[in-house]
């Protein structure tokens, strides 16, 4: 269940000075069912809602998972992931990821600033487990370049200009998390064709991969398919799991 929240967060950049094309996110709801799969095994065990608005010179995003019932006795989790981003340059102001896991309860703030090409991160973190506080800390991270939260990547992810791409075309951005930076990468495929409850969608398939300053893997890679059209819409994202993987698979919107 640990990977649903990375997926349901990476779900979840923004520097719209490089797209060629930026899809209209003003008021969208999107909705996801998250399904467990080992073998035969293909269940429900989550779910997630993510929505934007533009409200002044800002978009405000909001992210909510939570597992179902059946796997609460597992592993119960409760996310809820706010934020927001310049209206006309697409980059993070705030971020802020509030989550129940299991007996851990985590809260994370990045307040970002920037100077010329150089980005700032205002990061404070504390854990909770089984009652007590186990980690009360800040820090502070710096990058150059395009920099992002796992919130703010969902809309950025959906601006890049796949229909110029090439199949394994690749861009680095940095992101930052409550506790460091890292390095996403987004590796291109193709079009390929995804079947979700009967509708089939024409997508780009997408690779995310995360890595440390050094070029070493921090997370496991995960592969998104976005429709391709005007909307780029995420319709499913995959992820690798200790036992099996989990699929978010988008519902009715």
């Amino acid at each position: 269940m640990k990977k649903f929240i990375t997926i349901s967060l990476f779900v979840l950049l923004a520097w719209m000075s490089v797209f060629a094309a930026t899809p209209d996110f003003t008021n969208e709801t999107v909705s996801y069912k998250v399904m467990y799969k080992w073998g035969l095994i293909n269940k429900q065990a989550g779910r997630a809602t993510i929505n934007i608005r533009h409200e002044g010179d800002k978009y405000l995003m909001a992210l909510v998972a939570r597992s179902e019932p059946w796997a609460d006795k597992f592993f119960c989790v409760r996310d809820t992931l706010i934020g927001s981003m310049n209206a006309r340059t697409f980059t993070p102001i705030i971020y802020e990821k509030m989550s129940h896991e299991g007996a851990e309860d985590k809260h994370d703030v990045v307040r970002f600033e920037r100077h010329g090409n150089t980005v700032t991160g205002y990061c404070t973190r504390r854990v909770i487990k089984k009652g007590q506080l186990k980690i009360d800390d800040s820090r502070v991270l710096k990058a150059e370049g395009v920099t992002v939260d796992m919130l703010s990547s969902f809309y950025y992810m959906r601006s890049l200009p796949f229909d110029k791409w090439h199949q394994g075309q690749q861009s680095t951005i940095n992101i930052f998390s409550g506790k460091r930076k890292e390095l996403l990468t987004f590796k291109y495929h193709g079009i390929e064709d995804v079947k979700i409850d009967g509708k089939v969608y024409r997508c780009y398939h997408i690779t995310f991969i995360f890595t440390g300053d050094g070029g070493r893997k921090s997370s496991d890679d995960m592969d998104a398919w976005l429709t391709a059209d005007s909307r780029r819409l995420p319709v499913q994202l995959e992820g690798k799991l200790p036992v099996g993987k989990v699929r978010c698979q988008i519902m009715d919107n």
